[in-house]
């Protein structure tokens, strides 16, 4: 028995709060930063039998881990916690402290005023016929027969998506390439950050780290080359760089130069990322469930007929629909998630007190067997109306709750049921040699090393 177990259960007494149980398993000095690195999807799964809040070591910090769906509801939802912690800490070297994915307080609340009128319900048909372009680009280019990258092919498509409805312009065409692999090392250098958090010890100038710095430095030159190349351009599209170059502080001055390049990451960086690893969770969906893709062709054909697939058509692509939100629920992008308490307080009974890290798994609790029916099951009917009624609530929000829901919901959905459509209406698919389908978990969510035929349908 290790010395963290003999302590593990809660403790109550009279007039206050119960201490949250410490999870099993933790080493000395390092605590449970090894099982977050060997099986952090199995670790974070299995904290909901040791309490609703569980105490985690990371190094020489206790973290609070929250497993029950109405606590991290409550967690979301609460101003008594900011986007803080060990995963914004190891997100700020690429996201800044200026961004809207990072940012707290009344900067917070101006940028997403500055930022949400782009993803308006009404503003979104318009980037339609730019999803449907890339959408279709991406089926023709697959044409060759040759054997499939799917990292590759879908982070390219949801960057190209994202900068050509987002920023308007040809010069994204040659940098996409460059960002998409600039950001499958980011990601990954930035999870062993947060689980072994060995600060100095990650300027050691080792192959990694010297990786993981090109790319960060390629990422911010890149930032720079495209608001550069806007402002010389002169123009001023109706998009959602013109609105951050043309937005204004609480006093009526231009934003500063460090918050628009934070902003133009926080549109690349996050969206991209997680919208690509979705697509390639629902790419290896497809392979695995033939089933599946079968009856998207058959709901394609039935709504859209022999015409190409158009953004007009997704509300009517329910059963497409249905298997992304499915896709999201077993293979979340975001996978983990965490707050920071400002002031001591109540969660579910338990102390949490002020400064705590607190940490959450959307895995975890999308998979949890007392909030869903056949848990490990892919079942997109599940999300039919009148059952999604039966789930939890806060036990299936793959965009976030609150004020720090994910701006580009509707964006996003509509993106990839339209990609979902085009793929699947056009191709099945069949693992090439090589093909690791094992999932690779970084800050992000997806396989590993899909590869893949596409063969005509």
């Amino acid at each position: 028995m290790n010395v963290e177990s003999v302590n593990s259960r809660p403790t109550t007494v009279a007039g206050t709060l119960r201490e949250p149980p410490v999870a099993g398993g933790g080493l000395p000095l390092l605590g449970h930063g090894p099982q977050l690195v060997r099986d952090p999807l199995g670790f974070m799964a299995r904290l909901r039998d040791d309490g609703d809040v569980v105490r985690i070591r990371l190094g020489p910090k206790t973290v609070y881990a929250v497993t029950a769906p109405h606590l991290t509801g409550a967690l979301a939802l609460s101003p008594d916690y900011i986007i803080a912690g060990p995963l914004w800490e190891s997100l700020e070297s690429l996201l800044g402290k200026e961004g809207v994915a990072t940012a707290n307080g009344p900067m917070h609340r101006r940028q997403r005023r500055t930022i949400q009128p782009a993803f308006r319900l009404d503003a979104i048909p318009a980037y339609g016929p730019v999803m449907a372009e890339e959408a279709y680009a991406l089926v023709e280019r697959w044409r060759s027969g040759q054997v499939l990258d799917v990292t590759t092919e879908s982070f390219r498509v949801a960057v190209r998506i994202s900068a050509r409805c987002l920023m308007r312009g040809s010069y994204m065409d040659d940098r996409a390439d460059r960002i998409c692999a600039d950001l499958a090392t980011l990601f990954s250098g930035m999870y062993q950050r947060m689980v072994v958090p060995l600060g100095p010890l990650y300027r050691i100038p080792v192959p990694s780290n010297r990786e993981f710095n090109r790319a960060l430095a390629d990422l911010h030159l890149l930032v720079d080359e495209i608001v550069a190349d806007r402002r010389a351009s002169g123009q001023k599209p109706d998009d959602l760089l013109t609105a951050l170059l043309d937005a204004t502080d609480e006093n009526g001055e231009p934003i500063g130069e460090q918050e628009i390049h934070d902003q133009v990451i926080a549109i690349l960086t996050p969206g991209s990322e997680t919208v690509g690893s979705v697509l390639m969770s629902l790419l290896l969906v497809l392979t695995e469930h033939p089933e599946l893709a079968d009856k998207i062709g058959d709901e394609v054909k039935r709504v859209v007929g022999d015409r190409p697939v158009a953004f007009e058509d997704v509300r009517e692509l329910t059963y497409t629909a249905n298997v992304v939100v499915e896709t999201m629920r077993l293979y979340p992008a975001v996978w983990i998630l965490t707050r920071r308490s400002v002031a001591e307080t109540d969660l579910g009974g338990y102390r949490i007190p002020a400064g705590a890290d607190v940490i959450y798994s959307p895995y975890a609790v999308q998979r949890d067997r007392r909030s869903f029916d056949r848990h490990e099951e892919f079942d997109p009917d599940r999300w039919l109306p009148g059952r999604g009624g039966q789930v939890p609530k806060h036990a299936m929000a793959p965009f976030g709750v609150g004020n720090r829901k994910c701006p580009s919901d509707h964006f996003s959905m509509a993106e990839l049921t339209l990609l979902t459509a085009v793929i699947a209406a056009a191709y099945r698919f069949e693992h090439a040699p090589g093909s690791d389908t094992r999932p690779r978990i970084g800050i992000t969510l997806r396989p590993r090393g899909l590869k893949l035929r596409a063969l005509p349908r």
